[in-house]
């Protein structure tokens, strides 16, 4: 390795994007390196762990390099010294993200990298680094707008921007609209590096919203979660006829299509294998797993048809946000993770409502992990959890016109499937919150397929 292939190797596992963490870099490639105003765009090669003999996985990095001190500005993004110059993550550099915006605003072409530019574009507003995310890298332009970056690369159009695109051509008024793209080719096809949106100013994740609201309620000692100032359930009424609206938008717009019993069949088999998975990962899981099959083998008796389409992927409170004008969705790449065919592929738009209500759920619960097992919070925590849970579906039948509890079956698979996979998470990263998921096993496996609605 040369020496900024051996900087990157200390510094990438630090990275709250790098997907390799716990597993030990055996070399990282600079596949391609492409000068730009104020920094280099570098596409890199990791191989880590089992991919040691594989080709390893994409990710790209905007690379600044400076010579002499180091700005306390730009110690956040430190990569190392090469050469005589100190090498820096250029996304903490308010000039070359200045520069970068102002290649989205002249439509500009470096090498292979083309900017595309679909708005207005104000190439002298200041930017700042978001520290919240995980998977990718987000830059905000004054109050105005909001640059993702896809650190993690798979060859293909981004959904993000398949998608956000779509719905705002369609007048959706719950998409940031997007202002421009980074495209370059990446093994014969046109990829998706970066995606320029408004930013939501003035707006509120609904994750927070709905863990202040059960603050609320478990301040107050003997109020019901109807009763409380904070109560959340409006919210998650009109969030459901959002949720829906997008849906049926996405339907008209995109590919969609109904699907027979063969599918439904191949679905219950890739929910028995994500279970099996799960199993090797945390075997406490076996406890719950005869009930969890029989779920999933409910799933394989289905004979009507299914409705398939794009969907978000990866929908929980964390993904929308309460403007002063409704809700509106973000971040339709779905679980980076997963190979691109997969997150562009038709699913039910029961995916979606499953990954909402097990967010509610997370919502109610993980303060009980902070606070201890008090069995009074734990049922007010409850109460909280299936008034939202309920309101969403609500408000979702309301808007579709369909009641997404009446695919109890398919719901009820797809809520457990996303709770087993929150085991795996939580064993892996936060311990003290297994038992949020393991509970709602308990409880939506303790239920026959057709009891919930």
């Amino acid at each position: 390795m040369n020496d900024l292939s051996t900087a990157l190797t200390t510094w990438l596992p630090h990275q709250r994007w790098f997907a390799g963490k716990g597993r030990t870099i055996s070399g990282v490639t600079i596949e391609r390196e492409t000068p730009m105003a104020g920094l280099s765009h570098v596409v890199l090669r990791v191989a880590a762990g089992a991919e040691a003999g594989a080709d390893g996985e994409r990710y790209q990095l905007l690379l600044g390099r400076i010579e002499g001190e180091v700005p306390p500005r730009l110690a956040a993004g430190l990569i190392g010294k090469v050469d005589n110059a100190v090498l820096y993550d250029a996304v903490h550099d308010r000039d070359a993200m200045g520069a970068l915006l102002a290649s989205f605003a002249a439509g500009d072409a470096h090498g292979g990298l083309q900017f595309t530019c679909a708005g207005e574009v104000d190439s002298s507003l200041p930017s700042r680094v978001m520290g919240a995310e995980q998977s990718n890298t987000s830059v905000v332009y004054g109050e105005d707008l909001i640059l993702k970056i896809f650190r993690r690369l798979q060859p293909g159009t981004n959904p993000d921007l398949e998608i956000s695109r779509a719905l705002a051509a369609a007048g959706s008024p719950h998409v940031a609209e997007p202002r421009g793209w980074i495209e370059a080719e990446l093994d014969g096809e046109t990829t998706t590096l970066a995606l320029l949106q408004v930013f939501q100013r003035h707006a509120t994740e609904g994750w927070a919203m709905a863990t202040a609201s059960v603050r609320d309620l478990f301040a107050e000692a003997d109020l019901h979660a109807d009763e409380v100032g904070g109560d959340f359930a409006g919210e998650s009424e009109r969030l459901g006829a959002a949720t829906a609206e997008v849906h049926l938008t996405l339907r008209e717009v995109l590919p969609s299509r109904t699907v027979g019993p063969q599918v439904a069949q191949s679905a219950a088999r890739q929910l028995h294998s994500r279970l099996d998975e799960a199993l090797t990962i945390v075997p406490d899981l076996e406890r719950h797993a005869e009930a969890l099959r029989e779920t999933y083998d409910a799933v394989a008796t289905l004979t009507d048809p299914i409705p398939v389409q794009r969907v978000h992927g990866d929908y929980h409170l964390g993904q929308v946000l309460r403007t002063q004008t409704g809700w509106v969705l973000l971040d339709f790449e779905g679980e980076p993770a997963r190979p691109l065919a997969e997150r562009t592929g038709l699913m039910s738009p029961l995916r979606d409502v499953a990954g909402m209500l097990r967010s509610y759920d997370y919502a109610a619960r993980h303060l009980l992990a902070e606070r201890g097992g008090d069995p009074q919070l734990a049922y007010r925590a409850s109460e909280w959890a299936e008034r939202n849970r309920q309101a969403f579906c609500d408000g979702y039948a309301r808007a579709a016109g369909a009641d997404p509890r009446a695919d109890a079956v398919l719901l009820r698979a797809f809520e457990l499937d996303k709770a087993v996979y929150e085991v795996v998470y939580e064993a892996r990263n936060r311990p003290s919150w297994l038992a949020i998921p393991v509970g709602s096993i308990e409880r939506l496996a303790g239920s026959a397929p057709g009891d919930r609605r």
